[in-house]
């Protein structure tokens, strides 16, 4: 039993709910950077193997769909054995994928190396742990806080595209992959050292709590996955939100992160250059997952995300037009407000997620994630198949940009405030 005084909160220059933040931020970038690499490969992997765009996509796909299936169930298992445990496991597991891509010669290793290990991997260390973080650590600053950690998604991206593209242009895909296993490999001591599960762990409050709050009781683990989704099914809005979601990511991770480098090559773009225009999209991503936190903490969800999807569906629209050889002008424009919008999307989604949910609210955020990622599969494979079909990626570039309009109108449906008081799970 912890003790009144073990409570009693420290008096230090920086809380450790910030440390905590800055360890887990430091994940989220490897999951993040370690998902991006495909992005880089798809190329390589056509002129060495021969592979289809399509038969890559699906690979592809499987990491997607798993990285969000994946992600309720490890939020679940990080309530029940704490964030440090799982997520040093789920480098392990990165690690272990990544490096065994080196040795595969047919598409069915590339699914279960890349599809399935690291999708595993990276899904445990998702947005899912980002809330699991800010809920438990943080009582004040949460939408900053979530705003925060979204944007590691965003470093990832800036920091590993650049690096594995030269790395895939100048020593070949194999040394890319590499560098992610070792990568994930230095980062696991770190983690084990400096992740903490609960503030009570080291006797402190959350940041911003004046008085003790009472720890949860430890989940059933996995099965707590299940009976949060069984709960969560049976109001309208989790499947509104789990629908935009979903619209969100074929829009984002599956079809930009993955298909902009080879859409930008149809078009005498270099596969350097087109990945470096995918680096500043995450410099601007920063920014705008940082200032959507921001407004989270100050606006309406709902107004937030209406915004954030009309814009991203009329840019989406103008795309086909932008693709050139060379950088022009109005492309800039759109990666920087491309960049500004691309998860905006989360501080909003989690904010509504614990409007609604209460204290499951990271568990169904985890769920809502799953659906942001069978959305990216789904556009990730069927942008693939497409592209082989009819030799470009306009049709899915106008698809993609109605779609995020409906989304917008989906999160119309959201009434402002529960209709009952949320009883805490």
């Amino acid at each position: 039993m912890t003790t009144t005084s073990t409570r009693t909160r420290r008096r230090t220059l920086i809380h450790p709910a910030w440390l905590v933040a800055g360890v887990a931020f430091l994940a989220v970038i490897g999951a993040a950077g370690f998902r991006s690499t495909p992005g880089v490969m798809v190329t390589p992997l056509q002129q060495e193997f021969g592979w289809s765009t399509g038969a890559i996509s699906a690979a592809v796909s499987v990491n997607l769909v798993l990285y969000g299936v994946t992600s309720p169930f490890a939020t679940a298992l990080m309530e029940r054995f704490g964030p440090r445990r799982v997520v040093a496991m789920a480098l392990l597991t990165v690690a272990i994928g990544s490096g065994a891509t080196v040795f595969m010669t047919a598409t069915w290793q590339l699914v279960l190396c890349w599809g399935i290990l690291v999708g595993l991997g990276t899904g445990s260390m998702a947005l899912g742990f980002a809330a699991l973080v800010t809920d438990r650590w943080f009582v004040a600053r949460r939408g900053l806080v979530i705003g925060l950690l979204t944007a590691a998604g965003a470093t990832g991206q800036l920091v590993f595209l650049p690096l594995l593209s030269t790395l895939a242009v100048n020593s070949g895909w194999r040394a890319a992959a590499l560098a992610v296993t070792a990568i994930a490999l230095i980062a696991v001591p770190l983690v084990w050292w400096r992740l903490r599960d609960r503030p009570e762990d080291i006797g402190v409050l959350p940041y911003g709590a004046t008085e003790p709050i009472e720890a949860k009781p430890a989940g059933g683990g996995a099965l707590r996955a299940v009976t949060a989704l069984g709960m969560a099914a049976k109001k309208p809005v989790f499947w509104l939100l789990a629908a935009s979601f979903a619209i969100c990511g074929a829009t984002t991770n599956g079809l930009v992160q993955i298909h902009f480098i080879p859409a930008a090559h149809d078009h005498g773009m270099g596969e350097t250059t087109s990945a470096s225009l995918l680096a500043v999209i995450g410099i601007f991503d920063i920014v705008g997952t940082v200032l959507s936190g921001w407004l989270t903490d100050r606006f309406d969800s709902r107004l937030l995300l209406i915004v954030y999807y009309t814009g991203r569906g009329l840019s989406l629209l103008v795309l086909p037009a932008l693709f050139a050889a060379t950088i022009r002008p109005d492309m800039v424009v759109f990666i920087v407000f491309y960049g500004l919008d691309w998860v905006a999307t989360v501080p909003p989604t989690v904010a509504l997620c614990r409007r609604f949910f209460g204290t499951d609210g990271p568990v169904v955020f985890a769920w809502v994630l799953a659906s942001h990622q069978v959305g990216a599969g789904i556009a990730s494979v069927t942008a693939g198949y497409v592209r082989d079909a009819l030799g470009n990626y306009d049709l899915v570039w106008y698809v993609a940009g109605m779609l995020s309009i409906l989304a917008a109108i989906i999160v119309l449906a959201i009434q402002r405030r529960p209709r009952t008081a949320v009883v805490a799970g």
